[in-house]
């Protein structure tokens, strides 16, 4: 299953656990099923603003952005953040006044039903979504997936309280599970939004990718062939690689082109995404980089 049509199945099975959930807390009146039902409308949000960017980041290059839209999915979990920590701090308000103002619970046995069957429709989507995002690389679908593993703990945790609450009747453990639900979405919120400001940056590709390249460049070298100044850069699920490939300079143009094309074309096929390009130069030759007049 492609990437968008996660996202799509994602949309579908939030606006399913928003009822599942309202109706627990309409029907038990537990201000930690609330909070389960708001993390839920998030994940609703995140999912359509994923499935956004997704699709302005398959769009093709163009004049105004030559190196295409892959960044874009950056934004996504970076905005699933900020949703996380705004229905967290509205979970705080509710929990804290619910503490304050404890209330018996109702028909608490259908409220955690309804609670875990929604929680295991968003773990079997999150496990699937989880293994498409590494396949794509898509960090859109990485960020909605580890929300929706997130949502999983919360209702976990507040299945957890209300069992407690069922057992001893004591209601202070309601508003206890939704201040420690309110916790867990405030450290994945956080872990989201750096997530998302570390994939703006120019980060370069893991160690994993890299060691692929070399080996693949080491098949090619040879006493009268090597390569140098290789740098390398993320951007969503496209990779970017620039390097220097020395050789003869008694070498014909035609012949150093071809040879130019088979080295690019086995590092592209050796690393999905990947886009390689790579500066031909004469044995004899060096690139130097740092010097004043580089800077001019």
């Amino acid at each position: 299953m492609q990437v968008s049509s996660y996202l799509k199945l994602s949309v579908a099975t939030a606006v399913a656990t928003i009822v599942l959930k309202t109706g627990a807390w309409w029907l038990t009146d537990s201000v930690s099923l609330l909070s389960d039902a708001l993390e839920s409308l998030v994940n609703l949000a995140g999912a359509m603003f994923a499935l956004a960017m997704v699709t302005l980041a398959s769009r093709p290059a163009d004049e105004g952005h030559p190196y295409g839209h892959h960044k874009a999915e950056y934004f996504s979990s970076g905005f699933e953040g900020v949703l996380i920590i705004a229905a967290a701090l509205g979970i705080i308000w509710a929990a804290i006044e619910r503490w304050r103002h404890p209330q018996p619970l109702q028909a608490l046995g259908i409220g955690i039903t309804l609670s875990v069957v929604s929680s295991a429709m968003n773990g079997v989507l999150a496990w699937g979504m989880l293994r498409t995002a590494r396949v794509h690389r898509s960090m859109a679908l990485e960020g909605d997936a580890r929300h929706l593993i997130t949502d999983v703990w919360t209702s976990a945790g507040v299945v957890a309280g209300l069992v407690g609450v069922s057992t001893t009747g004591w209601a202070w453990l309601d508003p206890l599970a939704a201040l420690m639900v309110a916790a867990n979405i405030l450290r994945e919120g956080y872990s989201l939004m750096r997530s998302s400001a570390n994939g703006l940056m120019d980060h370069s590709l893991d160690d994993e990718d890299r060691q692929v390249i070399d080996k693949v460049l080491a098949g090619f070298a040879h006493p009268t062939i090597r390569f140098d100044h290789l740098t390398s850069r993320r951007a969503g699920s496209r990779r970017f690689v620039d390097l220097h490939m020395h050789m003869p300079a008694s070498w014909t143009l035609q012949r150093a082109a071809a040879l130019r094309t088979d080295v690019e074309q086995a590092l592209m096929s050796a690393v999905p995404g990947l886009r390689a390009s790579i500066q031909l130069l004469p044995m004899d030759v060096e690139a130097h980089f740092g010097d004043e007049k580089d800077l001019i």
